[in-house]
Order: structure tokens, then sequence, then C-alpha cells
């Protein structure tokens, strides 16, 4: 019989080549350094849903958890607490009103419904600390039109403002949205190779452009 960690990673085990998976930590490195602003330094960290941690591994925080479905500890950094959890359950495991950042980043497409991302909003905000943020990066169904779909597990549409309003009733108060950010995949054309990443994330102008995920930054109030 299939445990949950065989089926995930029966898909996320073929979507990136170990190429690709390589290549995707560099462009990180670069993602976590514009991130910084928002994840104190000698704060704690948590990244929910954290795949291969290409997140936690390059961000610097004083405290690093992540979680995910799947045990994916071995891809993980020493000093990195991790914890195997389903993301609506984290309130029962890991400590609440704790952390200075919570980060999301493509996940919240793959829960089966707008009541389960209003759910896994609130967990967030639980775990944040009062005034404590949470970051997310998502996918935004305006921007990608149908390649939204392109992903088999991809199963809730989201919009910058279905967005808003997910995180408003989950009790967060919006500090920055930034509607075109991030292009849709890694496997894009471009950027892909660190300099050109940093070069994107320097020109906004860029992200008019390529930007098809959208940067939501809350906080706990």
């Amino acid at each position: 019989m299939k445990t949950v960690d065989d089926t995930l990673e029966h898909v996320y085990g073929r979507r990136f080549s170990a190429v690709e998976e390589q290549a995707k930590h560099g462009i990180w490195r670069e993602i976590a350094r514009y991130l910084q602003r928002y994840v104190p330094e000698q704060g704690s960290v948590l990244d929910v849903a954290c795949d291969r941690g290409e997140f936690i591994s390059n961000i610097r925080a004083a405290e690093r958890w992540a979680t995910d479905l799947r045990d994916v500890s071995r891809h993980l950094p020493a000093g990195v607490e991790f914890v195997q959890a389903n993301g609506l359950e984290l309130t029962d495991v890991l400590p609440n009103d704790h952390f200075d950042a919570v980060f999301m980043s493509n996940y919240l497409e793959h829960l089966p419904s707008g009541d389960a991302v209003i759910e896994q909003l609130a967990v967030a905000r639980d775990l944040a600390r009062p005034g404590g943020r949470v970051v997310v990066l998502q996918p935004n169904i305006n921007l990608t039109g149908n390649r939204y779909w392109d992903f088999i597990d991809h199963k809730t549409a989201l919009t910058e403002r279905s967005l808003v309003e997910a995180a408003t009733i989950a009790g967060l108060r919006t500090e920055r949205l930034v509607v075109r950010f991030l292009p849709f995949t890694t496997k894009q054309r471009l950027p892909q190779s660190p300099a050109l990443v940093r070069l994107y994330l320097a020109c906004p102008p860029a992200w008019r452009l390529l930007g098809k995920q959208t940067l939501y930054v809350g906080t706990r109030a």
C-alpha cells in the first residue's frame, strides 16, 4: 500500500530534474535575499509546505523551522527544525503566537477549496506572534490564464483579490500586495541564472512584463 510520502513523491519527484532542482537553489538565494526585509535576522521564521527547502535554506534567521506533508528532512540544512505535518494541523504541533514570519510559496492552490485556503491562512495567523507577518507567494490565475492548470495538483484558483479577501477573513491586515511579482514557474526561460534573478528583482518594471505570481504580506493585528 502506498503511503502519503510515496504518492506525493510520485508527483513532485518527477516535476523537476536534478539539474533544475540545483538551479532552483541558486534562484532562491536571490529571492530569499529580496524577502529578507520581511524576516528579522534575529527572529524566527517558519516555511510551510517547504518542499526541498529552497526558501528556508537561503533565508537568514536565528530560528528556522520548516514543515511539509512529506518527510523532506534529508534535503534541509543543519539548523532547520523540521516537523512533518499537515499544514492545516500545524497549531497542534508547533508553538503558537511565536513566529516573526510565516512563509508559504506555491502552496495554497493545492488546497481543496477556498474554505481550506482561509483555514490555512488562519493557522498561519495563529502561529505568528502579534505583529508577526504572513508572507505568501502565489500564482495568480488572472495572470497565468489556463496555464494555472498545467500542474495536475492545482485545485483552487486564486487571484490577488481573492487572496486578500481570504487573508482578511483569516484575521490578517494587508501590509503589501505586489500583484505582478515573479514569473509563474522556474521552468520559464527568463529569468534563470542568479545574476538575472538579482537584476530582475532590482527592476520592478520587468515585473509588469513577466510577473505571474503575486506577493502578499500580511500582519497579525
